[in-house]
């Protein structure tokens, strides 16, 4: 804590917390311990979508479609695909600009700060963690209710654990799975990468296989089934039709199709591992994106096509379609077919959590050991295993049904800060110190002068201190009225209706977001334009920022509790250790000290 005593007030201590890397810095820095660049476009492909298609194909599908949307099921997959493509625009110019591991840390220390790069990089250990972990459950439970359940029978009654927060018995082959692929990357990452691409092959294959077969028996009368033919004893019948559920029932659906989402954001921690960074990222995370979409799409389409919505099987739809129409040749290839799925999407998840260690630890920010690379394997040994370790931990003690939440909404964070980022960039130079905090005395301004800042009013066309200022307050305060706009109609949403004051409040808070919209799109941007840069700026990083921040305030009430002592922890590890030994504090001390020590031989000399 000797770090807070240096200093006079606590406007010195905040701006040593948000402390920024400069953009070109990060770019051109020397690393030490150089992690082998070994990746190719369909490398990265292969990682975006082996990371992220899974569970969607495989169960959500189902489990929308027979609990909130019925056939519309595709109509939630085309709106998580449209707030997932948004985010992933902004990461695509992000890791354009900065080719560095870390994924989203990373771009938040050259857009926001330190102690919020700092924080994110935390919530993304915990996110990649719990969905490593959750995934080798799902694993374990696909495999072992094919067999009749050997497993859990033997583990209940060998090893019963009577805790409300652990499992029912420890998960052994879940903690051994990750192990073993664990090691697997660890060993290198041609050779994981060479796994991946296998799996992801079969993967596809799979989904292909189950797409082709069902367009024989699909049914048009299933998406038009008439309230009436709906037997009396189905309990989610709704109001039959194409929307038995109403609009409403799409978006929550959607809220949930976007967790099959999650994942593609792996692609952006190889900008240190990828061949050619700058162009290959972007472009494998739209394409990845896109292969995605349709996979999720077709497979909702046939689903439902044939079978009926209310007699969906929510945990294993297609195996038990397969099972009433007597395909049980089909039924095995799907089930080996999701245990690849699976197995791609633990390396997918198990992949960012040593590369995001390595870049937190290579700052300073954490702890040395994890930015050590293994000179034979060119990859973080120590960091993968500690990585691999705890996600078997999670996975063998704890139940995780309460935990799931936490990776969406770990992920939702990290979606909207890289959205800011990549606003503020736009909007400031890259040698601008404006978003830093600083004292400059008393602060006096006139309401023309305000207004005139706040709309570039004349219009200004080159980016300057004053315009890049004013960008990032407008930034800061859409952030605020986005989450006032979001809580408002959730909010009015558990009320069941918008009464006088919810609506009100709606009404005001989006006609300000409007305004700051526009307001924004009057400022003149930056012209260090990256390889890829997002189009329509700012109009879809603001309309991804509100959509993120309203899916989260879909999330109860303990999953915030959990997430908020979960970065506590972290807060502490940040300002007792990387507060101290941060590598960017040392480079500004060390200029600071070069400056004084010119100024002393200066002074010598004119002496």
């Amino acid at each position: 804590m000797a770090e807070f005593r240096n200093y006079k007030n606590y406007q010195s201590v905040l701006k040593t917390m948000l402390r920024r890397k400069k953009e070109s810095d990060l770019c051109t820095e020397p690393t030490k311990n150089q992690l082998s660049r070994v990746l190719g476009l369909v490398d990265l492909v292969s990682l975006g979508v082996g990371s992220t298609l899974g569970l969607g194909a495989y169960v959500l599908a189902g489990e929308v479609a027979f609990k909130h949307t019925g056939p519309a099921v595709v109509l939630s997959f085309v709106f998580a695909a449209v707030a997932s493509a948004l985010s992933g625009l902004c990461y695509a110019e992000f890791a354009s600009r900065v080719p560095k591991a870390g994924s989203a840390y990373a771009f938040s220390y050259v857009g926001i700060g330190e102690i919020v790069a700092f924080l994110i990089g935390w919530d993304l250990i915990l996110e990649y963690s719990i969905g490593c972990a959750s995934i080798a459950r799902a694993l374990s439970g696909h495999i072992d209710k094919p067999l009749g359940y050997p497993m859990r029978n033997y583990f209940r009654e060998t090893f019963p654990m009577n805790v409300d927060f652990l499992a029912p018995y420890p998960d052994l082959f879940s903690f051994t799975s990750i192990l073993l692929l664990t090691l697997l990357i660890a060993w290198g990452m041609r050779e994981s990468s060479l796994l991946n691409k296998i799996f992801t092959i079969v993967n596809l294959l799979t989904v292909s296989t189950v797409v082709i077969t069902g367009f024989f028996k699909i049914d048009f009368y299933n998406w038009n089934i008439p309230k009436a033919d709906i037997p009396p004893n189905i309990e989610h019948g709704g109001e039959g039709g194409f929307l038995p559920y109403g609009w409403s029932g799409v978006f929550v659906g959607a809220a949930t199709c976007f967790y099959g989402f999650v994942g593609f954001d792996a692609i952006a921690t190889t900008g240190e591992e990828a061949k050619r960074p700058t162009r290959d990222i972007p472009l494998a995370i739209v394409i990845s994106l896109s292969i995605i979409t349709l996979s999720y799409c077709s497979v909702a389409i046939i689903l439902t096509l044939m079978w009926p919505y209310y007699n969906q099987d929510p945990e294993t739809p297609f195996l038990h379609i397969y099972q009433q129409l007597g395909w049980h040749t089909l039924e095995w290839i799907v089930t080996i077919g999701a245990v690849f799925a699976l197995c791609t999407n633990m390396i997918g998840t198990l992949f960012p959590l040593p590369r995001i260690l390595y870049s937190m630890a290579s700052d300073g920010l954490l702890f040395h050991i994890f930015s050590k690379v293994d000179s034979k394997t060119k990859t973080p040994f120590w960091g993968t295993f500690i990585c691999g370790a705890f996600a078997a931990i999670l996975s063998s003690l704890f139940d995780l049904q309460q935990l799931m939440d936490m990776m969406s909404i770990g992920t939702l964070m990290a979606y909207s800060l890289v959205c800011i980022c990549v606003l503020i960039l736009r909007y400031t130079d890259d040698d601008s110190e404006e978003c830093k905090i600083r004292d400059n005395g008393k602060f006096r301004v006139s309401l023309m002068r305000l207004l005139s800042s706040s709309f570039n009013l004349p219009k200004s066309q080159i980016t300057t201190k004053n315009t890049g200022r004013t960008s990032v307050i407008i930034v800061m305060v859409y952030l605020v009225v986005s989450i006032c706009f979001c809580s408002s109609i959730s909010i009015a949403q558990k009320q069941g209706k918008f009464n006088t004051v919810t609506g009100t409040a709606c009404i005001f808070f989006g006609v300000c977001l409007l305004v700051l919209c526009y307001s924004l799109s009057r400022q003149p941007q930056s012209s260090n334009r990256p390889t890829f840069h997002v189009p329509c700026v700012p109009f879809v990083p603001c309309l991804s920022v509100v959509l993120n921040i309203y899916l989260m305030t879909q999330l109860d009430t303990p999953t915030w509790i959990r997430f908020t002592v979960w970065l506590f922890f972290g807060l502490l590890i940040y300002l007792f250790y990387g507060l101290r030994y941060s590598v960017e504090r040392l480079n500004q001390r060390r200029i600071v000290d070069e400056t004084y020590m010119k100024q002393i031989r200066y002074e010598i000399q004119v002496y």
